[in-house]
């Protein structure tokens, strides 16, 4: 068990997400930046599927009831164990009793911690992914404990030689593909949306990012009509709004951008005030 003891901004349980279930309105969730959840699983040999925690920019201090091996990956929240600074990036044997606690926020905005084996925590729809009204609890609160196995001493460092790809925190372009109403578009309007710079609004979460500023908007609202993780939608008022993991499965704004999985991983590591611009894959 991991026992809770400060619960951090905003912390999770995150997976790959559920999936087969977006018709009945079930959004997909599962991590935002998946590239540093699976890179943490897969120095510890963990399945891609493997449930993490996911800390949103101030991490949480956590006491370990069970020795067992850690990866933290992802933002750089200065992890201590017993006080002492650790490595991202690399496996950590952990003892009973020890204590992970985080620091100051240095760069990008959500760190995953891994354990061996992937947290236990219940699974619903086939995913252990928090949200609210599916899972028990929306986020992790203090004084709860996650369940995971417990591992001996021996270290196993084969997969210890795989490169983090820093690409999440030092790119500044999304790349996107167009949407189903991106031709709806003007030239003038096309021209302003892939030529400006675009900066995140302090109106952001797991549903969805805004960007600023506003894109002159002429085009007709659509019949309600699939939506999902990485859609860019254009509201009547010109905001641009990009629909995350835990976004809705439906949408009445024209979807104009659909970003790729490498720029939902990029934005989800992006915060109030960071500059962006919009690069087109043909």
């Amino acid at each position: 068990m991991i026992k809770v003891i400060k619960s951090g901004f905003y912390t999770t349980i995150q997976d790959l997400g559920r999936f087969g279930y977006r018709r009945y309105g079930v959004p997909v969730s599962g991590a935002m930046d998946l590239y540093s959840c699976e890179f943490a699983n897969a120095l510890l040999g963990n399945s891609r599927g493997c449930a993490v925690l996911e800390m949103t920019m101030v991490g949480p201090t956590l006491q370990f009831l069970k020795p067992t091996r850690i990866v933290l990956s992802g933002a750089f929240m200065n992890p201590k164990l017993n006080a002492i600074p650790i490595d991202m990036n690399s496996v950590v044997s952990v003892k009973r009793n020890d204590v992970l606690s985080f620091g100051r926020l240095e760069y990008g905005f959500r760190s995953y911690l891994a354990v061996k084996g992937g947290f236990k925590s219940e699974a619903i729809f086939g995913s252990r992914s928090m949200y609210t009204d599916i899972t028990t609890s929306a986020h992790v609160e203090k004084d709860d404990a996650i369940n995971y196995l417990s591992v001996d001493d021996v270290f196993d460092n084969s997969n210890a030689h795989v490169k983090y790809n820093d690409y999440v925190f030092n790119n500044e372009y999304l790349e996107v593909f167009k949407g189903p109403e991106y031709d709806k578009l003007s030239k003038t309007q096309k021209d302003a949306l892939l030529n400006r710079e675009l900066k995140v609004s302090k109106y952001n979460n797991r549903m969805a990012y805004q960007l600023e500023p506003l894109l002159e908007n002429t085009l007709e609202p659509i019949l309600t009509s699939p939506v999902l993780p990485g859609t860019v939608q254009l509201t009547p008022l010109g905001q641009l709004i990009v629909l995350m993991r835990d976004c809705q499965t439906t949408g009445g704004y024209p979807r104009i951008l659909l970003l790729t999985e490498n720029a939902i991983n990029t934005l989800s590591q992006k915060s109030t005030g960071n500059v962006l611009k919009i690069r087109l894959k043909d």
